[in-house]
């Protein structure tokens, strides 16, 4: 018993894989029919702009001891904006998809500048940040959801190809690779497990941990803004309040998925994407289960809170094997 513990705690994919396996039994009990392949693929359908936004939240927690970033909602929303008014300008959806990634990057950047350059604390920087991009977004659209898509916009977010949803075919494998291969395969991964573990072991290192961090708040950035994009494409329109709450259901999953946000420089990408799973399908079964919206709320944030225990405990399980 003690051994399984151990090896649980060592890996935090088997655990969340454990944890999923227990989970699709209790929903199955709940209601019968969750468990069927149609049902399941469109629930993993939501969980694409979450595991995006999850992501990024993970790098800025990984690359921060105590880091956070509470605007990524914020950047959904003004993102949303900002592709509605762009193809309402421009009729041009290609060009419209590239100017609203590239906003996000540049939200993403002013987060970096002031955490990163001028050492704001992340949760107050973002804290501000949140209230401006969602000022802003409210502002320009006067709270009216923008209309208007082209058809072939569904095809993005509606429509599946192998019969694998588009988005996950298409956006969330490939930003899996690529994100798994920046993180564990190059310089910069390494920099910013180091940044987020020992800052000043880093800077003796000759690594300029300032770039680092408003490197990792610009993908975050664009991560969110890519998520917006998935949002309008499901939707059909491009609503000034899209991301709202989508920050905490973020930081949940990247919290669940071992990514440690009080050391900093701890946890591995891999738990995130389980995290996601897990995630989605709890909120999805539980809505088709007929649970009360208000239940489900709670639900997360108790599992936000066990999350974070849980992490300290499984560190300390594997500290204690280690020195035995």
């Amino acid at each position: 018993m003690k051994k399984m513990m151990v090896s649980l705690a060592k890996s935090r994919s088997r655990f969340l894989i454990l944890l999923l396996i227990i989970e699709l039994i209790i929903l199955t009990v709940l209601n019968p029919s969750f468990m069927n392949l149609k049902n399941l693929v469109e629930i993993l359908q939501f969980g694409a702009t979450l595991f995006l936004l999850a992501i990024g939240e993970s790098l800025v927690i990984l690359c921060i001891p105590g880091g956070i970033d509470i605007s990524i909602g914020s950047i959904v929303s003004l993102s949303c904006v900002t592709l509605g008014f762009m193809y309402r300008a421009t009729g041009s959806m290609l060009l419209s998809i590239i100017v609203t990634i590239a906003a996000g990057a540049a939200m993403g950047m002013i987060n970096g500048i002031l955490c990163g350059i001028f050492n704001m604390p992340s949760l107050i920087a973002t804290l501000g940040t949140q209230y401006v991009y969602a000022s802003l977004a409210l502002y320009i659209t006067n709270g009216v959801a923008i209309s208007g898509f082209p058809d072939s916009f569904q095809w993005l977010s509606l429509q599946q190809t192998f019969g694998i949803p588009n988005q996950i075919l298409f956006v969330v494998f490939p930003v899996v690779i690529l994100m798994l291969f920046i993180v564990y395969r190059t310089k910069f991964g390494r920099e910013l497990y180091l940044t987020g573990d020992n800052a000043l072991a880093a800077r003796f290192a000759a690594i300029h941990t300032k770039r680092v961090i408003l490197f990792v708040f610009i993908l975050a950035g664009m991560l969110s803004a890519i998520g917006a994009i998935i949002n309008c494409s499901w939707l059909m329109t491009a609503r000034a309040d899209a991301g709202s709450g989508m920050e905490m259901n973020a930081i949940t999953v990247a919290m669940l998925g071992g990514i440690n946000a009080v050391a900093g420089g701890r946890g591995h990408l891999s738990g995130v994407i389980v995290g996601t799973i897990i995630i989605t399908m709890l909120n999805s079964g539980l809505q088709i289960a007929g649970i009360n919206s208000i239940w489900i709320l709670a639900i997360t944030g108790l599992i936000l809170i066990i999350s974070i225990v849980m992490n300290s405990a499984m560190e300390k399980v594997v500290t204690k094997a280690s020195r035995t």
